[in-house]
């Protein structure tokens, strides 16, 4: 059996609002965001396309009792902060 991808990472254009980090409030342009499996958890973070450092984004942490989900968390959250078109 094939074990679960620990998380995912996709290339986003943040919409005029940004995305909020814990860390540094509001970030904008072009991101990528990495959603993380962490003690039965999925945790969303963003970063400036090709910089190192990582924020957590505000609100971005859910329970997840099933591994497999993240893919579709994954999906969902580009879906939702992925905004190219303003």
């Amino acid at each position: 059996m094939a074990e679960a991808k620990k998380s995912r990472t996709t290339d986003i254009t943040a919409g005029p609002g940004g995305v909020m980090t814990d860390e540094v409030g509001v970030v904008t342009g072009e991101l990528t965001l990495r959603s993380a499996l962490s003690g039965g958890k999925v945790v969303l973070s963003v970063q400036y396309k090709d910089a190192e450092e990582w924020y957590a984004v505000t609100g971005g942490r859910a329970l997840l009792k099933d591994p497999s989900g993240l893919e579709a968390v994954h999906t969902i959250a580009v879906a939702l902060l992925n905004r190219p078109e303003g």
